[in-house]
């Protein structure tokens, strides 16, 4: 059977132009990979449209409405899901307005679905006592224990994301001065990360116990589990659960979840404590809008707010005449 136009557009879309001319990291094409699934077995289960006739034409407004409503409906996916899952279509939309211009009037109608709004939650951070509480449980007695305080300390330190810290590599950290480390984040755009002095011991350290400080095993992960492959999000989000429940009988402040991203919350919030600007944050962070790192900013005004109402007094004294009560005044700011 020849193959549908879809099908060649779609496979050409998430193997060489998502790859090739966007430069998108593999986490994201796989994200967009996972959509596209999700919408062709809506398409076959839901709609009742065969896979292997489905064409472009088909791929109408309606259908990505309805596909919209069916995640959040039937999946139960968050209004975040549903909005990620509407960017990916939107994406392959963009790339058929030059590729399939004859429909161009369709995929433009497409991209004028709208996302939809939802309130930011806000981000869960730990306070420098309760950060200092979970950094103090790995063993350092023992050489896991010694890695897994390296690799907390350093995706506190800095503020890296955790497929960054995943993604490490022996040549991406440079100990002599200026000491710092190279991080990959989204889109594959890389950010330099200056290092304290005492995360500096720390790597050198590691790096020796675990003779990866050879020039020849540059490219090596920086961190490897004890299978001696390169972590997972999960076995990081593991590991940290094991020590903030180990923390928390000394720490019983600390959130009920905390996650690899709650270390990069707590290193914008600390930074933002001490009188850091955002848009130096923002640069620390890897952020493309000042816009996202605001939300500190926010949060923090908020928690000032919060600490001055639990002190505020108040102090006019009660009785004041009520001025809205004379007639001749009131009758002389309407005349204004």
């Amino acid at each position: 059977m020849k193959p549908t136009d879809l099908a060649v557009q779609l496979h050409a879309f998430l193997t060489r132009y998502l790859a090739m001319q966007r430069n998108l990291s593999p986490h994201t094409i796989k994200s967009y990979r996972d959509t596209f699934t999700l919408l062709l077995r809506y398409c076959r289960d839901t709609a009742g449209l065969a896979i292997e006739r489905l064409t472009l034409a088909q791929v109408q407004p309606t259908l990505i409405t309805a596909f919209l409503a069916d995640l959040e409906e039937h999946r139960q996916c968050r209004v975040t899901t549903r909005n990620q899952r509407l960017a990916a279509v939107h994406a392959f939309a963009r790339y058929l307005q030059i590729e399939d211009p004859v429909h161009i009037t369709q995929w433009q109608h497409i991209l004028a679905i709208p996302f939809k709004r939802h309130e930011r939650t806000i981000p869960t951070y730990l306070t420098p006592d309760e950060m200092a509480a979970v950094l103090a449980q790995p063993n350092g007695a023992t050489p896991y224990g010694r890695r897994d305080l390296v690799m907390l300390s350093l995706l506190y330190d800095t503020g890296a994301r955790v497929q960054e810290l995943i993604d490490l590599q022996v040549q991406d950290v440079r100990l002599e001065s200026p000491a710092q480390i190279r991080l990959t984040g989204k889109g594959r755009k890389t950010r330099i990360v200056p290092l304290m002095p005492s995360m500096v011991s720390q790597l050198a350290t590691y790096l020796q116990e675990h003779h990866t400080a050879h020039a020849v095993q540059g490219e090596m992960p920086l961190f490897l589990n004890t299978r001696r492959q390169r972590y997972t999000r999960s076995g990081i989000t593991v590991m940290i659960r094991k020590y903030v429940e180990a923390a928390r009988g000394q720490c019983p402040t600390l959130p009920e979840k905390v996650t690899p991203h709650t270390f990069r919350h707590s290193k914008a919030m600390h930074m933002l404590q001490a009188g850091i600007p955002l848009i130096i944050i923002r640069d620390f962070l890897g952020h493309v809008d000042i816009k996202t790192s605001e939300i500190y900013a926010r949060v923090d005004l908020d928690m000032k707010r919060q600490a001055l109402e639990k002190v505020h007094h108040t102090v006019t004294p009660p009785g004041l005449p009520a001025w809205e009560d004379d007639a001749a005044l009131m009758e002389w700011l309407r005349s204004l």
